[in-house]
């Protein structure tokens, strides 16, 4: 990578808010751990550990581990390009302010609203996680039988609260929370250690054999969707004391951490099991609950109780994180023209995306209901018919992200070497589509379904992508949303 700082691009033009209508976040507010914790805590690191990786070694045997290092490389080489890309856009709503930037204006449009609603549908979705695990968890507890639904609104209130307010409030609350459910798999990591030495290390969940197999798709599915949330780093750039530093320290800590972090802690699963009893284990026994397993005999049956607790904070954590990326969504798209201003209503004392934030808070509030309404399962069809749209949703927008990386760069590098801009990309471009295929393959798994429901479901990212180019088309020429962005 050159030295050479690059040239500053074209400001776009400014405006001048009105007293009742301040059309700026704040500034300065974030550095690099505040950040740092909103993508960390949207990963939701102990939900998907506990959660989804056992269903990933049933899904792909023993290759897990390897599974999520090669998902981070893939994600940490987009993260390059990204975050050189982040320089010359600062935006809200940094998908579709990239991929306008360098693809045009009517696909950043498509990105635009196809963003807005694969986030929507994670965060609302995630109501439904949250209510599901907690009513396992405390209703034992209190003896009672409380609705899944009781525990969500509840959570929907402190979000709602949360989003409303400044944002580094919520991050402080992130961080905690964050902190306590990485916490637990440590210690549940040196436990089995501690205990077994070293009688069943092995490199075998590594060997490129076990993790690209034929039966590697399901297992992928979860792998690269364990890091949905990485790119959201751009999202606070127009809050972040020195952008330019703060953007790309925070992605690529993000990242780095989560892929050793998800790589070594499925990797604990097979130094305490033995390799043949981890995959036993996985085929014939109760595999949900291999790692509440793992506490309970290296720690104790406390630490299997603590560790349910802290799924519940952990999924809170993430929907506080999803809330805040999808109000910054609506915040842009209300600056930008392509949804009405009012949603760029920041405000008065907190300056924070007041009004887009309680818009999320409806929307989510409007899927929980319609959840209510048909008798829907809260785990089967709210969390999994949405976050498996959501994902392919935000895995689609990464790939084309990366393919406006290369173009914006190629034919002016803007002093930086050919590697971060050029071949980076690429090579994440290269793994995201092989993602993509496999999830679109392996759609079953996300939504639970194989009928026409998946054929209904994906057709609302088209659906999204065509109202976004009409939008964009439509949106007064002024605010050149996709074009310019907001630029430095």
């Amino acid at each position: 990578m050159s030295s050479t700082p690059p040239p500053a691009p074209t400001p776009a033009p400014t405006r001048t808010p009105s007293s009742d209508d301040a059309r700026g976040l704040a500034r300065g507010r974030l550095g690099t751990f505040d950040i740092f914790f909103f993508v960390v805590a949207a990963a939701a690191p102990l939900a998907v550990m506990a959660g989804a990786a056992p269903l990933a070694f049933r899904l792909g045997g023993i290759g897990a581990p390897g599974a999520y290092v090669f998902s981070g490389v893939v994600y940490l080489l987009c993260a390059a390009g990204f975050t050189a890309f982040a320089r010359y856009v600062r935006n809200a709503g940094a998908f579709y302010a990239f991929i306008g930037r360098g693809l045009g204006r009517s696909a950043g449009g498509g990105a635009a609203i196809v963003a807005l609603l694969s986030y929507a549908l994670i965060c609302g979705g995630f109501y439904g996680f949250f209510g599901f695990y907690a009513a396992a968890t405390f209703n034992p507890m209190l003896g009672l039988e409380v609705h899944w639904s009781v525990y969500a609104l509840v959570a929907l209130a402190v979000v709602a609260l949360l989003g409303y307010r400044q944002v580094d409030i919520g991050a402080r609350v992130l961080a905690v929370l964050m902190i306590l459910e990485v916490a637990i798999l440590v210690v549940i990591a040196v436990a089995v250690l501690a205990t077994e030495g070293t009688a069943n290390f092995s490199v075998e969940p590594f060997a490129p054999g076990n993790v690209f197999n034929l039966a590697s798709g399901g297992m992928f599915v979860l792998a690269l969707g364990a890091f949905i949330g990485f790119e959201s780093t751009a999202i606070y750039a127009e809050e972040a004391r020195r952008p330019e530093r703060t953007v790309p320290r925070a992605t690529y800590l993000a990242v780095g951490f989560l892929a050793l972090f998800y790589g070594f802690i499925a990797w604990i699963a097979v130094a305490a099991l033995g390799v043949d009893g981890l995959v036993e284990y996985s085929l014939f026994g109760v595999f949900q609950g291999l790692y509440f397993m793992l506490a309970e005999s290296y720690l104790g049956a406390w630490a299997s109780t603590v560790m349910g607790l802290l799924i519940v904070t952990s999924i809170l954590a993430a929907t506080i994180a999803f809330h805040n990326a999808t109000s910054r969504y609506l915040f842009s798209l209300g600056r930008d023209g392509l949804l009405p201003a009012r949603l760029a209503r920041t405000h008065a004392k907190h300056r924070s995306p007041a009004v887009a934030s309680l818009v999320t808070t409806i929307s989510s509030l409007m899927l929980i209901s319609l959840t209510l309404v048909l008798n829907g399962d809260p785990y089967l069809q709210l969390l999994l018919w949405t976050n498996g749209v959501g994902i392919i949703g935000v895995v689609a927008l990464q790939l084309l992200c990366m393919i406006s990386v290369v173009r914006f760069f190629s034919r002016d590098r803007r002093g930086h070497g050919v590697f971060r801009v050029v071949i980076a990309p690429l090579l994440g471009a290269a793994g995201l589509v092989a993602g993509l295929v496999l999830m679109l393959t392996n759609l079953d798994l996300l939504t639970g379904r194989t009928d026409w429901v998946n054929w209904a479901l994906m057709a609302t990212l088209v659906v999204a992508a065509v109202m976004g180019v009409v939008l964009a088309r439509r949106a007064p020429a002024s605010a050149e949303a996709a074009d310019t962005a907001e630029t430095e």
